[in-house]
Parts: C-alpha cells; structure tokens; sequence
C-alpha cells in the first residue's frame, strides 16, 4: 500500500448512475480544495481514465450542481480497464496529470476495478457506494438508493390509482437485478399485496392460490411488486404466466425501468453523498486507503475494497415476514 503523501486528487463515477453522485463529486472537489490539493475530474469512468479525458476542477467547476441527477462526470463501463494493458494506459494518463490518489464513485464492479489498478500501481483508491440498488455491504446507504425508491413509490401509488378504478392486479416491475431492496422497501411502503426478490424463492404457485383465494372474496385490487432480477422472471413474464392461471383477471403489467435513476435526489441522497465525499478525501489525505467509506449506525464505517466487493446486504427474514402479514 502506498504511503506516499497524496497531492492529486482525480474522481470518477463509474457504472450505473445514480442520483446524488453529483453531490458527491461536489464534496470531494471542495474538500480537496479546502486542504490545497488540487483536484482532476475523469470523464467517464475508468474510460476517461485509459482515454485520458481528464481535466482540472476547481470550486466553480461543482457550483449548482447539488441538486442535479446523472453526473457531471459522466459514466460508462470500460471493458478495456479489466484488461492489463487498458490499466497500464490509464496509469501512464494519470502519471501525465501528477495524480497519485483517486476517489470512485461506484459499485461494485468499479471497486474492483479500483483495487486492481491500486495494487499493480500503488495509487491509493477510496470507494464511494454509488448504486441505486443498495446491494454492497459496509454501509447502511448507498448514495442514490433513497431517491430510486421514492420514485418507485410515487409510481406504484398512482398505478393503485387506476387498478382501484378499474378492479385490477397490477404487476410492477423496479430496478434490481441481483438484489431486491427497491422491490421490498417500495413494496411495503405502498401496500404491495405481494412482493418478488432475488433473495426469497419465488414459490408462484402459492402466489396464485393467494390470489385465487383474494378473488374468492371479490378483493380484485391487487399490486405485485417485482424485481426484475426475481428468479422466476420480471414482470412481463410474472404477468404472462399469471393470464394463464388467473382467466377471470384484468392483469396489467408496468415496467418502471429507468426514471428511477432519474431525478433530482432527495435530501437524505444529498446529505450521505456529501458526508462520504468529505470522508474519502479525509482518507487519503491521513494515510487510510483502499477502503469503501460507508455510513452504519449514523457513524462512518471503513471497508476494505476487497471486502466491499466480495460481500452483499442481506435481507432479514424478519423483512418477508412484515410482507406477508401486512398483506394479508
């Protein structure tokens, strides 16, 4: 690990955007500055890194951007990063620039880009959780999940609107590959009749005597949420398999997709973006490197990259159980 002092500071989104990454950027460039380090932006991830796109910021480069979705910087995935010679190139683009420690915006996959490069090229790299999914372990939030699942709330609970009108099962399916927390958390919180994650076995046969029973007693209003990772399929599929079982039905299928990583993000979003912006800069500066800064029980909390990377938030039973007695 590096014990050089840090004088450079480069930053980067990486992966799939997410509301608040702007605000993080803002923290990082402004607590650089206030402690004389200048500090570089690096346009589209770890592309801009091997493209050497990078450019110099200073405090106006971040004003009123607070309050913006996407980032400024740009993202995109590099293909050409995960291969040695895209690494060698991007550490030959930092060298030009003097940059000998780098904050990344990101998931997991951008953190094991960044412990990769950081230990064949001793260049420090701090982890800023940066996902709407929530799915990374070492940290209560990740910047942009608050946002995603309000907006996911917001739709749902007009979708009740029109199912309420028309007596229909609306099946929704949100954001969440590989993890179901957008799916639970907007689930819950807008009265979901039943819910789909990754993490639970999907049992649809349950689902449909559930359902059957609920027609039984003219409760014709229901909301399934999906994620669209679930095991059994997303929501088109859910909803096609559904039709075949449930013929008396008026079955609707909505698919929320990508206006949940749109948006300005919400004030919390803002706030832990802006904490864990200070934090990495703080990090580099006192000597703690390769590390994910996170925040659990309102304090901050320090991973291992390599940590991060390898471990995921799980989801309590506890959690399923409120599901299921709440809905019936």
């Amino acid at each position: 690990m590096s014990t050089k002092k840090v004088t450079k500071i480069g930053v980067l989104t990486s992966g799939g955007d997410a509301p608040g990454m702007n605000a993080a950027v803002r923290a990082v460039v402004r607590t650089a500055l206030y402690h004389g380090i200048e500090v570089y932006g690096i346009v589209r991830g770890y592309n801009g890194m091997v493209e050497g796109d990078i450019f110099k910021m200073d405090s106006k480069s971040v004003a009123n951007i607070i309050q913006r979705g996407g980032t400024i910087l740009k993202t995109a995935r590099s293909a050409e990063f995960f291969e040695p010679e895209g690494r060698k190139k991007a550490y030959e683009n930092l060298k030009k620039f003097g940059i000998n420690g780098l904050v990344v915006i990101g998931g997991d996959g951008s953190f094991k880009g960044a412990q990769k490069f950081s230990n064949e090229f001793d260049i420090p790299c701090i982890g800023i959780p940066g996902t709407i999914d929530k799915d990374i372990a070492g940290s209560d939030f990740t910047i942009g999940f608050d946002t995603a699942v309000n907006t996911a709330v917001e739709a749902i609970d007009k979708i009740r609107d029109t199912a309420d009108a028309h007596d229909r099962l609306f099946v929704v399916e949100v954001m969440g590959r590989d993890a179901g927390y957008i799916a639970l958390h907007s689930g819950i919180a807008t009265g979901a009749e039943n819910i789909l994650i990754p993490e639970s076995k999907t049992d649809m046969e349950a689902l449909v005597a559930n359902l059957t029973e609920k027609e039984r007693r003219k409760k014709l209003v229901n909301l399934i949420v999906v994620a669209e990772g679930d095991e059994f399929g997303g929501g088109n599929q859910v909803g096609d398999y559904l039709k075949t079982k449930l013929p008396n039905a008026d079955i609707r299928v909505c698919i929320l997709g990508h206006i949940q990583r749109g948006g300005a993000p919400t004030c919390l979003d803002r706030l832990i973006a802006s904490r864990m912006g200070y934090h990495a800069v703080e990090c580099l500066l006192n000597g703690t490197h390769n590390v994910m800064v996170g925040i659990a029980g309102n304090k901050m909390k320090y991973t291992p990259l390599d940590n991060a990377v390898k471990a995921k938030q799980k989801i309590s039973e506890e959690w399923l159980k409120i599901v299921k007695i709440l809905a019936s």
